[in-house]
């Protein structure tokens, strides 16, 4: 992921003193540091949090601006110096990844002529019949085309992230933190593993007591490798054997981030997340992001945004988007702002025929979540 590869450069650019320095290693979960033995809570948050929040935002975020602006002039000097052979590529066959240029394995150049296919395709299939199967006109997509619009339009490829809840047992909660937050760093931190955990969260509004956890793999492939290599520790029977007397139930979907949110590294901002569950029409799924790529960017003056995914495997034409807010009382204030942005009334105007259902879930972070 792109913010997570310029994660490594940051360091040189963020003071070591900074609460919310970029951590390096890309979502390292916190472990040890910090005893896992009580659940977290809302009652956590005080009501004066917001100036503190808003400071380790700021800082947060002119990390990474700072180490974009590195990478830019390292790359530029890559460039200057004459490093390109005469076909335009490295020494090595591959030319270094322009920031904003290339997001995993899709170009934009391929992006917009993928779109463009896409809407010549739903101009030839008119009609009434038509629209009633495949959705509006901007979401039309055939059995065919339905991969490649994931892989060449919506999806940043490279990575596959798997969200995972647990509905826990209320007299068990305890118990299961502290078996949790003692696995799940253990094996985010292993290498052999394959597998980065972006963060752990306690529902307190909604589902209550369901606990939400967001994995990242290198593709499919690694999702493979890094089940097969947990699975086959000599702990993990002992571990799962456990896990199963805590838990009621288990629910697992597979899920690529769009192209136009990246998942944020690892940051300790503190305060709150709201989990937004939106399940689509089916059909509609390219037209949303068509629209929230748009909207994102107005949301963005006012809100901070975690990333945005849909689910591939599982919970079919879902889509998931995570904010983090400073405590409730920031969350209304920011939203009701978002109106005042211009182009966010739109998106609203646009997407809401999209969406069948949709669920708001309020999380707080575990002590070993990287984003917290």
């Amino acid at each position: 992921m792109l913010s997570r590869r310029i994660c490594a450069r940051a360091r040189s650019t963020v003071p070591a003193s900074h609460p919310t320095a970029i951590n390096c290693r890309s979502f390292t979960a916190l472990a040890a540091a910090q005893s896992p033995a009580r659940a977290p809570a809302l009652a956590d948050i005080t009501p004066d949090s917001a100036p503190k929040f808003n400071e380790r935002q700021k800082e947060f975020r002119e990390g990474l601006v700072a180490a974009q602006k590195k990478k830019e002039q390292q790359e530029s000097q890559f460039y200057s110096s004459g490093n390109l052979s005469a076909s335009g590529t490295s020494p090595a066959g591959e030319a270094p990844t322009l920031f904003g240029k290339a997001l995993g394995s899709l170009t934009s150049s391929n992006a917009e002529e993928a779109r463009e296919r896409e809407a010549q395709d739903g101009k030839r299939k008119g009609g009434a019949l038509s629209s009633l199967i495949y959705g509006t006109p901007e979401g039309r997509e055939l059995d065919k085309d339905i991969e490649r619009s994931f892989s060449q339009v919506l999806a940043r490829g490279k990575y596959v992230h798997s969200i995972v809840f647990h509905e826990v047992k209320p007299d068990k909660v305890d118990e299961y933190v502290e078996l949790v937050g003692q696995w799940y760093p253990r094996m985010a931190s292993m290498p052999e593993h394959k597998v980065h955990l972006v963060g752990s969260w306690r529902t307190e509004v909604g589902d209550c007591d369901t606990f939400v956890h967001i994995w990242e793999y290198q593709r499919y492939q690694g999702y493979h490798a890094s089940l097969n290599a947990i699975q086959h520790h000599p702990d993990y029977p002992e571990f799962d054997m456990k896990l199963k007397t805590l838990i009621n139930s288990k629910r697992t979907s597979l899920m690529q981030e769009f192209s136009f949110w990246p998942t944020t590294p690892p940051r300790q901002l503190g305060g709150l997340f709201e989990l937004r569950s939106y399940t689509l029409h089916p059909g509609n799924l390219l037209e949303w992001e068509t629209h929230w790529r748009r909207g994102l960017k107005a949301r963005r003056e006012v809100m901070e945004g975690v990333g945005a995914w849909f689910v591939q495997i599982g919970e079919l034409n879902t889509v998931h988007h995570l904010w983090q807010f400073a405590d409730l009382e920031e969350r209304k204030v920011r939203r009701e702002q978002s109106w005042s942005v211009e182009g966010w009334g739109e998106t609203v105007h646009k997407t809401v025929p999209l969406i069948q259902t949709m669920k708001s879930r309020i999380l707080i972070p575990c002590p070993w979540s990287p984003v917290a």
